[in-house]
């Protein structure tokens, strides 16, 4: 293998993560592959701050308990650097949270808020990768058309355990919370015609 067909390193894209001009985010959801983004949009930011909110029942840096959520946190598992919307770890498996960046302890729940731009990926790359890394439970969010669905691994690949739309309160896993789902939403429900 030629000097120009070596795969970078870890720690070289990690460099060129760093590099990134503001407005872009960075991950390496394949060994040796930078995918580059930029910043989600506003039915993106709004249902992921909503959801931040609506976690802070729980959330033990904000006087909950039982997990630590993080926005946007850089999370390393092996070769791999995902940089979920939202992840957790719980507290009684992780009873301090590291000030290291990035993390290197699997999140027990990761959440994707997808965007137009990002959505193919997020489906196809990330959600399987991060099943196959250890994360128990990942969430996507579809603010374009309300909806959420959690996956849980099964064999080491996503299966689909639970959705929500319009519901006033649900508990879905793995927290013990009732959720107003509604709350995420901007703009009327898409018609389901």
């Amino acid at each position: 293998m030629s000097a120009a067909e070596r795969k970078k390193s870890f720690e070289e894209l990690y460099r060129e993560i760093q590099q990134l001009p503001d407005g872009s985010r960075g991950e390496i959801l394949t060994p040796g592959e930078l995918h580059v983004m930029g910043r989600p949009g506003r039915r993106h930011r709004r249902a992921a701050q909503n959801l931040f909110d609506l976690l802070g029942g729980i959330d033990r840096a904000r006087r909950g308990t039982g997990w630590w959520i993080e926005v946007e946190a850089e999370v390393r598992l092996g070769e791999l650097l995902f940089d979920p919307d939202l992840t957790g770890w719980r507290v009684d498996r992780v009873p301090e949270l590291p000030d290291e960046n990035p993390i290197e302890i699997c999140p027990d729940w990761a959440c994707e808020v997808l965007s137009p731009r990002t959505a193919v990926t997020d489906m196809r790359v990330k959600l399987p990768r991060c099943i196959e890394a250890g994360v128990a439970h990942v969430w996507i969010v579809y603010p374009e058309v309300h909806l959420i669905q959690v996956f849980a691994p099964k064999d080491a690949r996503p299966m689909l355990i639970a959705s929500a739309s319009a519901e006033e309160a649900i508990r879905l896993p793995p927290f013990d919370l009732d959720l107003d789902v509604r709350q995420l939403w901007i703009g009327p429900p898409p018609d389901k015609g």
